[in-house]
């Protein structure tokens, strides 16, 4: 959208609820550059991994219906995501990130809709599922669909949040997904959650 589009949808909105926005003077815009080599920090991969992975993590799948248009074998696209967190209360928003190069975001990226699955302590196995590339991840995995986007709402999860596609933004060699909650509940699964830390569940 653009900031100039964010600006417009944000005075849209006030006038809507009747608020007559006050002018605002824009900021100045940054300059913008590349990162030489010699301003990164000398952080290595792994050891960015260990100390990150020090901060435990819910464990969620994220599910898309197929893609109007899609070869109806290929069926819904799904992953497993530790980076998953609300985001606004007002309008009700929530936020993952998934890697550029991912396989999958772009068959969630062409349905414009996704359901967030928080799973339970129950469901490593089904998390490992969704973790892994080029397999039939819903197989012999029961679901029906979430009431808004028709997106996969897994069986035994302990919530699920229905959303549409609000916003993408870059950060670094992930993007940033926004998702407008349509629809959200609870489920009859284990109430203890499933964690993440250290590389391994918990």
């Amino acid at each position: 959208m653009g900031q100039a589009g964010t600006a417009e949808a944000a005075v849209r909105y006030l006038r809507s609820a009747g608020v007559t926005p006050a002018p605002v003077e824009p900021l100045p815009r940054p300059d913008l550059r590349c990162v030489r080599a010699d301003e990164r920090a000398p952080l290595a991969p792994a050891e960015f991994r260990r100390v990150l992975g020090t901060f435990a993590t819910g464990v969620t799948v994220v599910t898309a219906p197929a893609a109007d248009g899609e070869d109806a074998a290929a069926g819904p696209a799904g992953f497993a995501c530790q980076s998953f967190s609300s985001l606004s209360l007002d309008p009700p928003l929530v936020a993952f990130m998934v890697g550029r190069t991912s396989a999958t975001w772009p068959r969630i990226a062409r349905a414009g809709a996704f359901c967030v699955n928080v799973l339970g302590a129950h469901q490593g196995e089904l998390c490992r599922g969704f973790a892994v590339s080029g397999t039939d991840k819903f197989a012999g995995v029961a679901y029906d669909a979430a009431p808004v986007s028709g997106s996969p709402r897994l069986s035994g999860a302990l919530a699920w949040i229905d959303c549409t596609i609000h916003a993408v933004h870059t950060g670094g060699d992930h993007l940033i997904v926004v998702g407008r909650v349509d629809a959200l509940g609870t489920g009859t699964g284990d109430a203890r959650p499933l964690l993440f830390h250290r590389g391994r569940f918990i």
